[in-house]
């Protein structure tokens, strides 16, 4: 019985040999295109957020310039723009009569 047994794994060690090995070689291209992947979307986030993080900071910028300009008045502008709202209502320029059309000859 244990020379059988030793011819039966005898014969077999070698088919199970080349299974497990099967079995390690696509275990490991399986996570290989994992790991591929993830870094793919983690590049493209990373991109993403660096993008709005340089929209954010030029954004702040502007700010700081606008609060640490000296010349700034921020009353000033705000009277200049109701100024410019009071102008557009008050229907200055030039009127156009759309219901008048040109004459063709």
């Amino acid at each position: 019985m244990i020379g059988e047994l030793t011819g039966l794994v005898a014969v077999l060690a070698p088919f199970l040999m080349v299974l497990g090995i099967i079995w390690i070689v696509t275990r490991a291209k399986v996570e290989s295109r994992r790991i591929r992947s993830t870094a793919e979307t983690s590049a493209e986030k990373a991109a993403q957020y660096a993008s709005r993080v340089q929209r954010l900071e030029d954004r702040i910028q502007v700010l700081e310039r606008i609060v640490t300009d000296r010349g700034y008045d921020i009353a000033t502008q705000i009277e200049a723009l109701r100024d410019t709202r009071s102008v557009e209502e008050s229907g200055s320029g030039i009127p156009l009569d759309m219901e008048r059309k040109e004459k063709v000859s």
